[in-house]
Formats: C-alpha cells, structure tokens, sequence
C-alpha cells in the first residue's frame, strides 16, 4: 500500500511540474512528457508513441489523455486519478489567477512582451515534438539505405501526405483519424506488415 501511495505521489508531482512549467497545451508539453516518461522507465518510446496515438484518437485533452493512461499503466485507477489532477491543477490554478488580475494587466507591456515571447516557444516546442515522433515512427532503427528498402516507409509518407491535405482542405479531424486507421489497417493487412 505504501508503494502505491509513493508512486501516486511522484506521478502527481511529475504531472504537477509538467503542467506547471508548459505553456501552450498538449502538444507543447509534449517534450518534457516525453523526457520525463522515459527517464522515469514508465514506458519505452514505441509505447510513448502508442500511448501518443491512443491519446489523440480519443475524446478530450491530449495532455488530460496521456496523463491518465500513464497513471493508469503505472498505478491503476488511482495512479490515473493523481496523475491527471496533477497535470490539470496548475493550468485551473493559474487561470484563476489570471482571471482576477486580467482586466488589470491586459493593457502592461510586461504580459504583453510575456505573449510575445511565449507564442515563438510554444511554436519551437510543438516542432521539436513532431520531429522527435516521426523520426521515431518513421526510422525506428536510424536514418539508413535499409530504412529506405521496405514498402512501410512510403505507405507512411503517402498516408502523411493525404492526410496533411485532408487537413488543409479542412476536412474533420474525426474523420482523418478514422480514415488513417482504416488505410493503415487495409495496408497492413495487404502488404501483410506485422502489427
């Protein structure tokens, strides 16, 4: 029972520090998810990847998403519970804050300069993110003539790319992920690729 509680503890505390110190949403806190994740050994980065694409194929907050399903994988329905409240807590905190001093700050140079800054870094660390994944899902074994050799790396550029227009063209985003599933699926079966 005492492990239990620790170990709830610490996801608190990881998602806490997580929440506390990301700006800009999910994705943005991406990085230090991922960097915490792994050094923590709660999963290996193909299971960060899956967890990645569990949590953005299901309803509500990737961030609420990835936090319960690591605190679920680690410590159960409680593990889940303390890890969400910890990523969750200091965005309702903060907002609170900012509500009641917005009206007197919104006109300073400071908070605007403060946007100003943060808007480029939410930018840089979202791309850090996608570059991080796709090397990941794309070259699990290095960039390499052999990565190059098999079909699996051009289904995945081809459903990329006609899910990258799919999205430009502002089809649902619902739709592009079950429509990815599906490709992926028939694909898979097809070229016989192992699951």
């Amino acid at each position: 029972m005492t492990e239990l509680i620790l170990k709830c503890l610490e996801l608190f505390a990881t998602f806490f520090k997580i929440g506390l110190f990301t700006f800009g949403g999910g994705y943005a806190m991406l990085p230090m998810m991922q960097e915490a994740v792994l050094e923590k050994n709660w999963a290996s980065e193909a299971e960060l990847i899956n967890f990645i694409a569990v949590s953005e194929s299901t309803p509500g907050s990737f961030a609420v998403n990835m936090s319960t399903y690591i605190g679920t994988e680690q410590a159960g329905f409680l593990g889940a519970f303390f890890a969400t409240l910890g990523v969750v807590l200091p965005s309702f905190i903060i907002i609170l804050i900012v509500a009641r001093c917005y009206a007197k700050f919104q006109s300073s140079k400071i908070v605007k300069g403060c946007m100003s800054g943060l808007k480029p870094c939410v930018v840089g660390l979202i791309g850090a993110a996608v570059i991080n994944i796709a090397a990941t899902v794309l070259f699990p074994n290095g960039i390499s003539y052999s990565a190059f050799s098999g079909a699996n790396i051009y289904i995945s550029f081809v459903i990329f790319a006609l899910m990258a227009v799919l999205a430009f063209k502002k089809v649902h985003p619902i739709l592009i992920i079950c429509m990815s599933a599906v490709i992926g699926v028939a694909v898979g079966y097809g070229f016989n690729l192992t699951v």
